[in-house]
């Protein structure tokens, strides 16, 4: 009893700061961290490594990212969503979770081992692309799409995982296990844990980035694939061994969860509600609306950013291997950042208000997005001061569209994921499996689709534009996205105010 009461007294001024966490809390919290360590290694090395396939590939730009989002990373997310809905009613959470992360592991082992190496099988010569595209030069970056598609189905696939595996299952997963009265101390800290994936998966790609040739013949791209897309499995595998670990000796202690409310462990049937009925659910509830609202707006936003700042990143660096390093340095950079950020983040969280601690993504972004703006949009009459300090135009635009999206991506995982999942906690079991399934799929991915359609939009409207060209048209509607976001963070605080005076044992807690 004794230790008992020593694991659970009350923090000191620093550890308050630094470590909100009891010490029989870290059997519970340290897998969970290693589990979004993993999850997020995979993700910023998958990421980096679809933009350098995809922007820097033969007959392709950074225009088909547009295209790409709208097309095919929005129908797929609504092809994931369905079966992801199916599945949760046949099978129970560590079977789903299981069947959620295969595929995309899987997938992404062959690519670097099978498909890539033997890309002339796969898909497509160079040559023949761009004789389509020279006979059909409308049609040239859907062209450039499907001419180049296991990249594009790399893509999608990595595009997907953010959503199904971070935003979906690692969450969804935290949030069954967590009380509300744990969700402040550990949420922030498996966010502070997690942001050191940035570091290490910058670290990993650049330095596979930089691989040197010692065959004349050896392609250095493809060695890049074998090393970073081998340690994506490996984690993969990993993530999967420790979820085991979670069920078979935390999930059984009553400390940190009631066995009886586990689904995997009772025996009884989860009651099966069929699609229709969960999305009518779903897509009447206000509360769930605005959330989506923060998430549409979110990945519409910052996709207005960085559309225009990789277009500049491939004429710095056009080739992949290049442009995966240039990447890997700015997620260094980025964790650092985020790791700071997150120790911020989590004293704003426990010292101001919900409302307070979620409307700062917005305002930050808001303010940097348009700075960043301004110099694109008016960048001719600013080159004589760029000149002036010994730069270019493509230098200032990548080093001022790299602090922007450093920034933005820094809060969001310091305050916006953390605020955005505490408001999941107040739904029921059936809202918070198919309801955050709708929100984080299908909400992230229209988020994205919206600023890529309305970009094709224009390409497809002025033949020939380039990011630089309809700049002032994203502009303004860069400023409206936030200002709709910051109002739909003002209306869901006001949603969560009156469920905690509603739930006063919650709200005391």
């Amino acid at each position: 009893m004794k230790s008992d009461k020593a694991d659970t007294a009350e923090f000191s001024r620093l550890r308050r700061i630094f470590f909100p966490i009891y010490v029989y809390e870290l059997k519970k919290v340290l897998p969970m961290a290693f589990i979004f360590f993993f999850i997020l290694t995979i993700y910023t090395l998958t990421r980096n490594v679809k933009d350098s396939l995809v922007v820097t590939a033969p007959n392709s730009g950074a225009e088909v990212l547009s295209f790409l989002k709208l097309f095919c990373v929005t129908p797929a997310a609504f092809i994931f969503l369905i079966l992801y809905a199916k599945a949760s009613n046949l099978l129970n959470s560590e079977r789903l979770f299981y069947a959620t992360l295969a595929p995309f592991v899987v997938f992404f082992g062959l690519f670097g081992f099978v498909i890539y190496p033997h890309l002339d099988f796969f898909q497509p010569l160079p040559e023949t692309v761009a004789t389509w595209q020279a006979a059909f030069p409308r049609y040239k970056w859907i062209i450039a799409v499907c001419g180049n598609w296991t990249y594009s189905l790399f893509y999608v696939l990595s595009e997907i995982w953010g959503s199904a595996i971070i935003s979906l299952s690692f969450w969804q997963f935290a949030n069954q296990i967590t009380k509300i009265s744990e969700a402040k101390r550990h949420y922030a800290f498996f966010g502070f844990m997690a942001q050191t994936a940035l570091i290490v998966s910058g670290a990993l790609g650049k330095h596979f980035s930089q691989v040197t040739v010692i065959n004349s013949g050896s392609d250095a791209w493809g060695q890049s694939l074998r090393w970073l897309m081998g340690m994506v499995f490996i984690f993969g595998l990993l993530i999967m061994v420790v979820y085991r670990w979670m069920y078979k000796y935390v999930l059984t202690d009553p400390r940190f969860y009631d066995r009886a409310e586990l689904p995997s462990s009772t025996g009884k049937k989860k009651p099966k509600v069929s699609l229709s009925q969960s999305f009518k659910e779903i897509l009447t509830s206000p509360y769930l609306g605005l959330i989506a609202l923060l998430v549409i707006c979110y990945g519409t936003s910052v996709n207005f950013v960085e559309a225009v700042w990789k277009s500049q990143v491939k004429i710095l660096h056009p080739n992949p291997n290049d442009f995966n390093a240039f990447m890997g340095q700015y997620t260094i950079v980025l964790g650092f950042a985020s790791m700071a950020m997150m120790l911020v983040g989590s004293n704003i969280l426990r010292l101001f208000s919900w409302f307070t601690a979620a409307v700062i993504t917005p305002v930050l972004l808001l303010a940097m997005g348009g700075v960043f703006f301004v110099f694109v949009v008016f960048r001719t009459g600013l080159a004589p001061v760029i000149e002036s300090i010994g730069t270019t135009p493509v230098i200032l635009a990548v080093v001022l569209g790299a602090i922007v999206a450093g920034a933005t991506k820094a809060t969001k995982y310091a305050l916006f994921d953390l605020t955005k999942e505490m408001a999941y906690i107040p739904l029921d079991e059936e809202m918070k499996v198919k309801g955050k399934a709708t929100v984080d799929v299908l909400g992230g991915r229209l988020g994205k689709a919206s600023g890529a359609g309305f970009q094709a939009m224009l390409f497809v409207l002025i033949p020939g534009a380039t990011f630089l060209q309809i700049s002032p048209i994203v502009a303004v509607a860069f400023l409206i996205v936030c200002a709709v976001w910051i109002l739909s963070v003002k209306g869901l605080s006001k949603r969560i105010t009156a469920i905690a005076k509603d739930k006063p044992a919650q709200a005391a807690t």
